[in-house]
């Protein structure tokens, strides 16, 4: 017999499965204003359907004057930035995302502080290298010596530099709230309003994210991380005495030893 044999066709097992993609839940923005850039984020931290951490932190530290908010799967967030410590040229307080150690070796050689022009540029190469496999959409922001900059990093290596942009499961809510109330010459406080406003939005109007509002402001003077700025959706009742003062009420346990012997050989 000469040519292909196709008798086994359909009894062959799958060479390979396919798997949906992971559904993640954040809401993350950022802006630009005169004295710096305000980044925010929710902090609820899912797993599928359930709520595995309530006070997550998603805002990562990159560089002295540059973090970014990260939307995705955790651990590729905290391992292409650089986790939420700090380190400098004596000290490492724990070991850092892959980035945050390029640009802590770079400073190190260039003896001067990083530009974010060099940390967008580092994270869109790694980010392109995998073709969207690292779960990580960032926004990333930072003062240097030309300026404040913002800039939102996709999964894929693709980049946008706005003066204001969200990302993550709720960012069309939060997005709506940016849009409406940004403009030109915003102050600090102003800035920190329209931001929490517009996690607000996503809190409100997506299941993924949730809990609180963490801001990091970033100017020339240094960086502000202000943890659970605002908090949402707080337990309203506590319970009189603890579980063990409560008084237990007898079980009836002659059905369960009946149930048992009739169950033994």
């Amino acid at each position: 017999m000469t040519g292909f044999s196709f008798e086994r066709v359909g009894t062959a097992p799958p060479t390979s499965c396919s798997r949906g993609a992971t559904k993640t839940g954040t809401t993350i923005c950022g802006l630009v204003f005169p004295g710096g850039v305000v980044l925010g984020a929710d902090t609820r931290s899912t797993n599928g359907e359930t709520v595995a951490d309530k006070n997550c932190a998603k805002i990562h530290y990159v560089a002295p004057n540059i973090y970014c908010c990260g939307a995705g799967t955790a651990a590729d967030t905290e391992a292409v930035t650089g986790g939420g410590y700090h380190a400098t040229r004596t000290s490492l307080t724990m070991q850092v995302g892959t980035v945050a150690s390029e640009l802590l070796l770079h400073r190190c050689s260039i003896n001067r502080p990083n530009r974010v022009v060099t940390a967008l540029n580092i994270l869109k190469t790694r980010l392109f290298k995998y073709q969207g496999h690292i779960g990580a959409a960032l926004i990333l922001g930072g003062v240097d010596k030309t300026g404040a900059h913002l800039h939102s990093i996709y999964p894929h290596g693709s980049s946008d530099s706005l003066p204001y942009a969200s990302m993550g499961s709720g960012s069309l809510a939060a997005m709506a709230m940016l849009e409406n109330e940004y403009r030109d010459g915003l102050s600090l406080e102003d800035a920190k309003g329209l931001i929490c406003r517009a996690i607000h939005a996503g809190i409100l109007n997506d299941l993924g994210s949730g809990s609180n509002v963490d801001l990091c402001v970033i100017t020339r003077d240094g960086v502000q991380q202000l943890r659970n700025y605002q908090m949402f959706n707080q337990r309203t009742h506590t319970r009189d005495g603890k579980f063990l003062d409560a008084q237990i009420p007898d079980i009836n346990t002659s059905n369960l030893r009946t149930a048992t012997l009739c169950s033994l050989p």
